[in-house]
């Protein structure tokens, strides 16, 4: 899953704020562009890169990470691609009328990059937003390249599965390399993530859950040599959210038995979960296992209130009974919430518990969309 701000770019665009009654995505089909309608083939490393054809798409990334004196952080570098019109001639590859402006553009990009500095207990955020004209921001395939301006994630070199990023905000700057310990793991139905039973509101959606990294975290100046451990979600469509959902609770769990846990919990406006919830259970030797809306029970078992009042939920009891797995999610900061627009909590977790009456535990991200003001019915 995916901040919902996709449906607010335009008007980022336009330099105002979406109005309060927009939903967290469009909803209705976007005629001109390609849907996510039914199971496709896909092609690694060509997946990797940009889908024109579609209105939307992001690369994801979050990661937890050790320093050798014992500091910990968690990051985020995520990157949107949002079309504003379909391609020319509903050509995958897009081009602009001869003698057009160079700043002209059919595409925008958002970024948003994310530290959380656990012993300082300081959360620090940033975001970028630039047209994809005149080499500002772009993606790029074969290799693998997205940026805005010199925040960018790329591939390490032509034919290489391993990756780079590099980021830097007020206070912190990042550059890591990055390594998959699995192939891309496929969620929903082959690839295909149902998030309603709207038109066109589906995504192809895949993740690589495992990726080991190591590299630079500067902090106030200071460099320290990073390592550990991040996860990559992969979306493109060109629909959104049904007309009655208000948004969602993401759980990405990677255990030291070498398992992984994605859950999405859609949540309706009145509260209740939407039954096109759904994950994807991974256990270490790479296989993968679908999981229902009926499969996970989620309670949230403490709060956390921001200072202006926006109440999210702070802790959690995910349990699985067909796999025996019962754990705790608690972050490590409470205040891991970025204020943009619209707003959204996304922070580095620990995870304990059992599996099978054996103690387990964990580290991960949770994202929480749709909690601002204005955000339920």
């Amino acid at each position: 899953m995916t901040p919902g701000l996709l449906g607010a770019i335009t008007w980022l665009v336009a330099g105002a704020a979406p109005p309060p009654e927009s939903p967290v995505l469009p909803t209705a089909a976007a005629p001109g562009f390609a849907q996510a309608a039914a199971p496709r083939v896909f092609a690694f490393p060509r997946d990797h890169g940009p889908h024109p054809e579609f209105r939307q798409e992001w690369w994801y990334l979050t990661g937890n990470l050790d320093g050798a004196g014992g500091e910990r952080f968690g990051f985020e570098l995520t990157f949107f691609r949002f079309a504003l019109a379909p391609p020319a001639g509903g050509a995958a590859e897009d081009t602009m009328p001869p003698g057009s402006s160079a700043w002209r553009t059919r595409e925008v990009y958002l970024a948003h990059f994310a530290i959380s500095d656990v012993a300082a207990r300081r959360f620090r955020y940033a975001q970028k937003l630039e047209r994809a004209a005149l080499g500002l921001a772009g993606a790029e395939a074969a290799p693998l390249r997205v940026w805005i301006d010199d925040w960018s994630l790329a591939a390490s070199g032509a034919g290489s599965a391993d990756l780079k990023l590099a980021a830097a905000q007020q206070g912190y700057s990042l550059e890591l390399e990055l390594h998959p310990l699995t192939a891309p793991v496929l969620n929903g139905e082959s690839g295909l993530s149902r998030k309603s039973d709207a038109p066109g509101a589906a995504s192809y959606y895949y993740s690589i859950p495992r990726l080991e990294v190591h590299g630079e975290l500067v902090s106030e100046g200071r460099p320290l040599a990073v390592h550990g451990l991040a996860w990559l979600d992969r979306e493109w469509g060109s629909g959104g959210l049904g007309s009655d959902q208000a948004g969602w609770d993401w759980f990405a769990l990677q255990l030291d038995d070498g398992t992984t846990l994605m859950f999405y919990a859609l949540r309706r406006r009145d509260g209740s979960r939407d039954p096109h919830s759904a994950g994807t259970w991974v256990e270490s030797p790479g296989a993968a296992r679908a999981l229902t809306s009926a499969a996970v029970d989620i309670d949230a078992i403490d709060h956390w209130t921001g200072s202006d009042g926006v109440r999210y939920p702070s802790a959690w009891r995910l349990r699985v009974p067909s796999l025996a797995l019962d754990v705790e999610v608690h972050p490590v900061l409470a205040d891991q919430e970025l204020k943009v627009s619209p707003r959204y909590f996304e922070g580095a977790v620990d995870a304990s518990g059992t599996r099978a009456g054996r103690p387990l535990h964990g580290r991960g991200y949770v994202e929480l969309v749709g909690y601002g003001p204005k955000a339920g019915p």
